[in-house]
């Protein structure tokens, strides 16, 4: 982090870029303090950090309902695989727009692409997750007359959370590339905006406080899920101590 700092400070000494180009360390830093001081940064951090967490939550739900629906029904995986496939090769960007149009420039377009975003790669390893569980434990559940509701809670979800975390893992940084997008193509609050204005305003500083906002935005976020993992899945670390 140092060496990166010495090396943006120097290369400003070198080649001296304008301020509205590539501003220094230390005026990026005061124009931090001086938008946290005034509460514009914290005002459009916390409603980005809303319509991440809404959108990841709402994305997470809805993948992990269809990836069991799938996972346990092979034959509608092979029915709806193409068009979930095809949905991914179409860029947000691209879609963005339209939600902006249909939805309006409010919060709930927002968190419509957040959820989006996640989507996909939540369901695939919701779908993995459940399929990866032996087929010895599936038997010896059905041995004890398990319920599907005592299979599901006791043997589905503790193994397939492992990979279903993971998923979140990339979710949970899609998400704030979501939300930014959203805020890119319309909206009057948010990181996203913030940077906008700066943009428009050649208040380059400003920009790369935001942008460095964002940046500790997805690694907070990244390490809550991390957290959570630790918590959840005590039992499989101990498990492979033995």
């Amino acid at each position: 982090m140092i060496i990166a700092l010495g090396v943006w400070e120097a290369a400003i000494l070198v080649w001296k870029f304008p301020a509205f180009i590539l501003p220094g360390p230390g005026m990026v830093a005061i124009r931090f303090l001086r938008a946290v001081s005034d509460g514009s940064l914290i005002r459009h951090l916390l409603i980005t950090l809303f319509e991440v967490v809404t959108g990841l939550v709402l994305g997470a739900g809805c993948a992990t309902v269809l990836g069991y629906f799938l996972a346990k029904s092979p034959a509608s995986e092979r029915f709806l695989s193409p068009y979930l496939v095809a949905s991914q090769a179409i860029p947000l960007v691209a879609i963005a727009p339209l939600l902006i149009i249909w939805f309006g420039p409010g919060l709930f377009s927002k968190i419509l692409i957040c959820s989006l975003i996640v989507f996909f790669p939540i369901l695939i390893n919701t779908i993995v997750g459940v399929r990866a569980v032996p087929d010895t434990l599936r038997d010896l559940m059905r041995s004890l007359h398990a319920s599907q509701q005592q299979t599901l809670r006791l043997l589905e979800v503790p193994a397939a959370l492992p990979v279903f975390l993971g998923g979140l893992r990339v979710g949970a940084t899609l998400s704030v590339i979501g939300a930014v997008v959203g805020e890119f193509v319309g909206s009057d609050r948010g990181l996203g905006f913030l940077i906008n204005v700066g943009r428009g305003q050649y208040d380059t500083a400003l920009v790369f406080a935001a942008i460095f906002t964002l940046i500790a935005l997805a690694l907070g976020l990244y390490y809550a899920v991390v957290l959570v993992e630790k918590r959840m899945l005590k039992w499989n670390k101990a498990k492979d101590e033995l």
